[in-house]
């Protein structure tokens, strides 16, 4: 028996297996209708070109050769990744640390690629960084001249010819620029008087107030650097903010104006104060958002009073774009506010100035050693429907997945580091059209370019024989096995002509009443008439004139389609003879309702649908015969045996009247009282203190049937004499023990008492010549003196 509950158990599994694949069928119920959709679906899917090919053209390959299709007639294209340039990182210690080029030195590899996408198909590949040595670098020194600044700008003038020698272990290529800034001129950020305008420290020397000017490119002339900066003067603004994101903005984008070259960019930002963003030009009456252009005419911001200040995000996107590292050189007051914008800005970091910047070499190598030791890589905006994803394998065996898997810290000149780098495409993204993206790592010019090629159509596709015969007499074009029809033709062969009706009409065909769908969303119209969708599931069909019927979406009971008894027509189930119900779960037979003693339910509940309810909440189980607290009952019955047998008990006088329900049989004693399992058994104490025991059954007719043990089980009276004998010879027995004892110690006592005198008499035989405490009352003097005259 176990054997064949078993093997039913794994056939069913079995079913159920095959039946939930069949249903997560994607290709075949995706209703593909071309080639090209069919591959789109997803890369487990293939398609069928053969001609008269009758089940679906559109599924997997093991399911299409098994349908018959042969390996050439199935198209099945698979995506490609193919590496177009692949120059090794630059190896110093190889190449003998020879002063390279900058065309020379490659830091990641490869270079570029091509990937043939697929839908749902990821193509991987291993992008590697290593870090060059005697990297070029561009440096722009940006400066707040508000005149609190003054003793900032005189450590400054030295800074190009220090900052170069101070370098020489990281480049010998150093190319080094300044620029300034102060303030929009517009009320009120600063006094629009003649005077003002002219000197506004006076009576202090400043320079004329203005936003942001280049002083001088990029150059490798550390001379020429001091000489430019030496004949810089601070100015002065009403208010504590300045146009620092105006400058760092005009400093990004004029990029032939500043002379940046394709190297490692830093920006190094120095300031003592805060900084004005979007919307405080309004103040000013400046409302024109920001367009992150160059707007510099003879080295000056010509725009400042037309443009509002950038935004942050637009900072962060140009400063990106860009690939320019920003270094914040701060005091410490305003420190934390520019930790806060460091955190928005990928590549910077923030310094601390002394009090009159003397540290700002230091600091600029320490921020230069941070930035340049993270890798961070970022890719440019992907088409829709295409995600890229990272893992990094840094140094000493560390990995990192999700946005972590874009970075890997502490890196060494020299040290070499992986990006392992998965690409996916989901259906045609740019309707098919190649994309170009590139991968570089921030604050790094290099960058790997990466082709896009999406497969859209199948070979087949090319193939397709125009105005074929095949297609209703040239209708279409026979296309990897079907008809792709010609416009204004309809139907699997162009058999329809859509002039022949009216859109609305022939829509209306196809819907059974006003805003339903058409043919019920369960297929299409063509013709006027609904061509019914196919399902993963031959043995699931969907019917109807307006495909509104099926065969597999009735009431399930016990996971199982109409309860197994019946079948499911137009999504109702049609049950067997035997069966009701929306599910065909209740048989209309009541077999499975009776009891043990043949009554339905235990005359305790109602048979509904094939099961017990029962009514009697005492009792439960499928046919209600489990009493969890039938010892209750036994008392509530007691009074009425009790009254009905031994003419005994509180109802003695009311008995006929109470327990008129009640119809007793005796039996001899408790042994032979029935034992069946639909009995119940009771056990009672009457006012003798003796107990008697008696069954009861419920009868359909509300009759109870009690049989009862004739003779009682009473307790019998205590022997006196044994007990009176038991407690004398008890305390006898006590009082002896106690004297015992009491004399055993005496006992004891006396001996210890007796060796102690013994002992104390032998101490006492020490006589007074012999006794060693012994003293004498004479004492005797010399006297040392004495001569005896």
């Amino acid at each position: 028996m176990d054997m064949k509950v078993l093997l039913i158990s794994a056939l069913l599994g079995f079913v159920s297996h095959v039946r939930s694949k069949t249903d997560s069928n994607v290709c075949i119920s995706a209703n593909a209708k071309t080639c090209g959709q069919c591959i789109q679906i997803g890369p487990q899917c293939a398609w069928c070109k053969e001609p008269g090919f009758k089940p679906s053209r559109c599924d997997d390959k093991d399911s299409l050769e098994k349908a018959g299709c042969t390996q050439l007639g199935i198209e099945n294209p698979r995506g490609s990744l193919t590496i177009d340039k692949n120059k090794p990182v630059t190896n110093l210690k190889i190449d003998g640390g020879q002063n390279l080029k900058l065309d020379e030195i490659t830091q990641i590899q490869p270079q570029k690629l091509t990937l043939n996408l697929r839908s749902g198909e990821s193509q991987k590949f291993t992008l590697k960084f290593k870090r060059a040595e005697d990297y070029p670098i561009d440096l722009y020194f940006l400066m707040d001249l508000s005149d609190s600044m003054r003793s900032n700008l005189e450590n400054v003038k030295n800074l190009g010819n220090e900052l170069a020698r101070a370098m020489q272990h990281i480049t010998k290529d150093l190319r080094i620029g300044f620029g300034s800034f102060l303030e929009k001129l517009v009320m009120p950020f600063i006094l629009m008087t003649p005077k003002y305008l002219k000197n506004p420290c006076f009576p202090n020397d400043c320079s004329a107030p203005f936003s942001y000017k280049n002083v001088l490119n990029l150059t490798d002339d550390g001379t020429l650097f001091s000489q430019e900066v030496s004949k810089q003067k601070t100015s002065g603004n009403l208010d504590s903010p300045e146009a620092g994101f105006d400058a760092i903005m005009q400093a990004a984008v004029c990029t032939e104006v500043i002379g940046w070259r394709n190297v490692t960019r830093l920006l190094v930002f120095s300031t003592d104060a805060g900084f004005h963003f979007a919307g405080d030009g309004k103040l000013g009456g400046i409302v024109h958002p920001n367009d992150g252009k160059c707007h510099l005419e003879d080295n000056m911001y010509t725009k400042s009073n037309h443009f509002d200040y950038p935004t942050i995000s637009q900072l962060v996107d140009t400063l990106s774009d860009n690939n320019i590292q920003t270094i914040f050189a701060v005091t410490q007051q305003f420190r934390d506010l520019y930790q806060e914008l460091s955190a928005l800005i990928p590549k910077s970091a923030v310094g601390t100035l002394s009090t009159n910047s003397s540290n700002v070499i230091q600091l600029i190598i320490d921020a230069y050693n941070s930035l340049s030791s993270e890798v961070i890589l970022e890719n440019s905006k992907l088409p829709a429907g295409v995600s890229i994803s990272y893992i990094s394998h840094c140094k000493n065996g560390v990995s990192e997945k999700g946005e972590n898997g874009r970075k890997c810290s502490h890196i060494s000149i020299g040290d070499e580091v992986t990006f392992d780098i998965e690409i996916t495409a989901t259906g045609c993204p740019s309707k098919g059209k190649s994309e170009t993206i590139r991968i570089n790592p921030l604050g790094f010019s290099e960058k790997v370019e990466i082709v896009l090629n999406f497969i859209c159509e199948c070979e087949c596709h090319k193939e397709g024989i125009l105005n074929s015969t095949e297609c209703s007499g040239g209708h279409g074009t026979l296309e990897c096995g079907v008809c792709r029809c010609n416009e204004g033709r309809l139907g699997g062969l162009c058999e329809c002509s859509q002039d022949e009706f009216l859109t609305d009409d022939l829509d209306a065909n196809c819907r059974m009443d006003n805003g339903t769908d058409i043919c019920s969303n369960n297929g299409e119209c063509v013709c006027g008439t609904c061509e019914c969708k196919k399902r993963g599931n031959p043995a699931e069909i969907y019917s109807g004139k307006f495909c509104e019927c099926d065969n597999f979406s009735c009431d399930r009971s016990n996971n199982t389609l109409c309860g197994g008894h019946g079948r499911c027509e137009c999504k109702k189930c049609i049950c067997d003879t035997n069966y009701k119900g929306t599910a065909c779960e209740c048989p209309l037979v009541n077999s499975t309702c009776l009891a043990s003693n043949n009554v339905i339910c235990n005359g305790h509940g109602t048979c509904e649908c094939g099961e017990c309810k029962c009514t009697d909440k005492k009792f439960e189980g499928p046919t209600c015969e489990i009493c969890p607290t039938c010892s209750q009952i036994c008392t509530e019955h007691k009074d009425c045996v009790e009254c009905k047998q031994f003419r005994m008990g509180s109802k003695k006088h009311t008995c006929e009247e109470s327990c008129g329900s009640f119809i007793l049989t005796e039996v001899n004693t408790k042994e032979e009282l029935p034992n069946q399992p639909h009995v119940n058994h009771c056990k009672e104490r009457d006012v003798d203190d003796c107990w008697f025991f008696f069954t009861y059954t419920n009868k359909n007719d509300d009759k109870i049937e009690v049989q009862v043990a004739e003779k009682k089980e009473c307790p019998s009276g205590p022997d006196i004499i044994p007990i009176v004998a038991g407690v004398v010879a008890g305390i006898v027995l006590i009082g002896l023990a106690l004297l015992l004892i009491w004399k055993l110690l005496m006992v004891i006592h006396d001996r210890r008492e007796f060796a102690k005198f013994e002992k104390e008499k032998m101490n006492a035989r020490w006589d007074t010549g012999d006794n060693p405490i012994y003293k004498s009352a004479v004492t005797t003097v010399l006297n040392p003196k004495y001569e005896g005259k």
